[in-house]
């Protein structure tokens, strides 16, 4: 699905911080706080190996993400792809850490703890959009 604009525009405007949702094996919701950025019409997240998500993940790749402000919200639903390339997921955290935090903190995050860790990227292909406060035809 392509991202409208307006959707594009209020997911870039400033630092959103989306929520993850992913199907734990008892059928309960895990979530989780991500990072994130767009890579054409995917939205790029990454995580350590082996927690809950990544796990989760590997079992059913359906997620939603929702990203707030105040009383408007976005919510997107697909699907995610896993990428276990240790370089790709290293580049990529770090890009994160950039958008995230700036270049020094980032620096200084992988010298001192991402580097260290086996990481994954996460490349989520949207499905469905679902907003509120942001236009009236799909609120």
């Amino acid at each position: 699905m392509t991202l409208p604009d307006h959707i594009r525009t209020f997911l870039m405007s400033k630092h959103r911080f989306p929520v993850l949702a992913t199907l734990n094996p008892d059928g309960t919701i895990q979530q989780s706080v991500m990072w994130f950025d767009l890579e054409g019409d995917r939205i790029m997240m990454n995580t350590k190996l082996g927690r809950h998500k990544d796990r989760n993940l590997r079992e059913n790749q359906t997620v939603s993400l929702c990203f707030e402000d105040e009383t408007r919200y976005v919510t997107l639903s697909g699907r995610i792809e896993i990428i276990d390339d240790r370089e790709r997921a290293q580049a990529d955290i770090y890009r994160l850490a950039i958008r995230y935090d700036g270049e020094e903190a980032a620096r200084r995050a992988v010298e001192t703890g991402f580097g260290q860790q086996e990481r994954v990227t996460l490349l989520m292909t949207v499905d469905k959009v679902l907003t509120h406060g942001l236009d009236q035809g799909n609120d």
